[in-house]
């Protein structure tokens, strides 16, 4: 999530644009995930259902709203259409 977050701040200061390398390579919103693996990881701790509910509720009602919101801003971009083709949403294929 950091690193994603860092590569985004650090990259469109250099160049404007849409970013389709490092961390965006293979996945579009590698923040977003970062994001829900550390609050998974919390609510595995507790080992309660209760917090799977919870952020199952704010992962549908909060994240994915955000990143359909930022992938439309996205698409005006001219190499949106290939990078999306060639990328996943939030998992890659795990082989």
């Amino acid at each position: 999530m950091i690193a994603a977050d860092a590569q985004k701040y650090f990259t469109l200061r250099l160049r404007k644009g849409l970013i389709t390398d490092g961390m965006f390579r293979h996945v579009r919103h590698p923040n977003y995930l970062g994001e829900m693996m550390i609050y998974g990881s919390f609510a595995l701790m507790v080992w309660h259902w209760l917090p799977f509910v919870v952020l199952g509720c704010v992962w549908a009602l909060v994240f994915a709203v955000n990143m359909i919101t930022k992938e439309a801003s996205l698409s005006r971009h001219p190499e949106w259409a290939e990078y999306r083709r060639r990328t996943w949403w939030l998992l890659p294929p795990v082989l």
